[in-house]
């Protein structure tokens, strides 16, 4: 498992995003350079003070070097296009705090954009070869997969529909005041029933929204940014779980069922440190599944915990599933606000590919 116990050596100086859309008009090279400079522009800082530059892709976005000359960089030190997903939602902050605390950037520039609803669609897009042999059984695409996972999860744990609509309901109710949010309107649980499925038990409601945008992030020296929030520990890693069903003793094993440990051994910090969760919801079983890995909620506790709407905290701006889908970043930059706003003194972030992924822990200066 890899672990990177950070604390305080990077902060987050900068956020930005663009208008959250099912069509942009614009290519992913316009997106990215907006959100980049809107998160400069937060940071107080200019592209010629950056010297690095992430970014995480599907082959459906524009890569750094490009988004580097549209900023006019004259320079350019790290830089690098790494090829993954939501796993790479919360591990891309390692990487760029790693480059700051072993002195090889000051100040890094990550980013994702894609035209997830006009341009390449991510239930539609090949996944890989496997889909041949995959497909002739319905299994086309990531939700029929994740859909068979839950299916074993709901029947283990004892959760049916009220306790998936509670994940929902509540995440479209945590919208409702976020004006980037897509979804903004109560669902109740009559209208999440008449929702039609994509492949059962998983409704339209349950999956994430395919959205064009971008997310922008800057990562910087505490030196330079002494009232930012610090990056604390990430981890990142996994098994043979959901994405892997053929070598799996736990098909429901999503990657927090490895990564939890990891993290708290990293931060040494616990499960009750957490003051807000942004959990990657790309599918509402994922929220359960994911309090109860990372210690937030008993399992014997979790079925009333939702009904009770006890998990008002997590994805306080909506989430995937209601604000929208950056492939996660945004819920990192949401992390960030929390912070800024002192509503949380610590918060977690995580990011999810199956059954790998990744997690973090920021926390206020």
């Amino acid at each position: 498992m890899g672990k990177v116990g950070l604390r305080g050596k990077a902060a987050v100086a900068g956020i930005g995003m663009t208008a959250l859309s099912r069509r942009s008009g614009r290519g992913e090279l316009a997106l990215a350079v907006e959100a980049a400079r809107a998160a400069l522009d937060d940071a107080g800082m200019a592209p010629g003070e950056l010297d690095a530059v992430l970014s995480y892709h599907m082959n459906d976005s524009a890569p750094a070097i490009r988004v580097a000359r549209a900023l006019r960089m004259e320079t350019i030190g790290w830089h690098n296009d790494i090829s993954g997903g939501g796993t790479q939602a919360a591990s891309i902050l390692g990487d760029a705090a790693m480059l700051v605390a072993c002195g090889v950037a000051r100040a890094v520039l990550v980013y994702r954009a894609l035209n997830g609803r006009s341009g390449v669609r991510m239930n539609t897009a090949s996944t890989g070869p496997q889909e041949r042999f995959t497909r002739p059984y319905g299994m086309a695409g990531p939700i029929p997969m994740f859909a068979m996972a839950a299916t074993r999860y709901l029947a283990e744990s004892g959760l049916g529909e009220e306790h998936l609509h509670a994940v929902v309901a509540q995440s479209r109710d945590n919208a409702a005041a976020n004006p980037r949010a897509l979804r903004r309107d109560p669902l109740p649980l009559a209208g999440y029933l008449a929702a039609p499925y994509v492949c059962t038990p998983l409704r339209t409601v349950d999956c994430c929204q395919e959205t064009d945008g971008a997310c922008a992030l800057i990562v910087t020296t505490p030196a330079r940014a002494p009232s930012a929030p610090r990056l604390h520990a990430v981890v990142r890693g996994g098994g043979p779980g959901c994405s892997a069903m053929d070598r799996a003793p736990d098909v429901t094993a999503i990657f927090s069922s490895y990564v939890a440990p990891a993290l708290w051994a990293a931060a040494g910090m616990a499960p009750g440190d957490v003051d807000v969760p942004l959990l990657y919801d790309a599918y509402s079983w994922l929220v359960p599944r994911q309090l109860t890995d990372f210690g937030l909620v008993h399992p014997a506790d979790l079925p009333g915990h939702l009904l009770a709407r006890a998990h008002a905290r997590v994805n306080p701006h909506g989430g995937l599933l209601s604000e929208g889908y950056v492939h996660g970043l945004n819920n990192t930059a949401q992390a960030v606000r929390e912070l800024r706003t002192g509503h949380a003194e610590v918060a977690l972030v995580t990011g999810f590919g199956g059954s790998y992924g990744s997690a973090a822990l920021l926390v206020r200066p």
